[in-house]
């Protein structure tokens, strides 16, 4: 595992063993259109990835959606934490 990927399960854990939550799938996908939106400024024609990054946006919306109804506590500190809202 890269060491952004570490940080990222590490600052958004819920318990020590945690890798798979809600949260940690939510900061992953966020790292990954980070990286995907970095990658179109370079190769705007790319049509392949653009799909991929939709499918990733869409994953993320339907998570933070999902959390936000089960805990909204939780909700609230992972869009603070990774900035997504404002």
């Amino acid at each position: 595992m890269t060491q952004k990927k570490k940080d990222t399960i590490k600052s958004l854990a819920i318990h020590s063993k945690d890798v798979g939550s809600t949260e940690i799938q939510i900061g992953l996908l966020t790292d990954k259109i980070f990286k995907l939106s970095e990658h179109f400024k370079r190769a705007n024609k790319d049509k392949h990835s653009s799909l991929g990054l939709a499918k990733s946006v869409n994953k993320r919306k339907k998570l933070l959606v999902y959390l936000k109804k089960k805990n909204s506590d939780s909700y609230k500190k992972v869009i603070k934490q990774l900035n997504l809202r404002k």
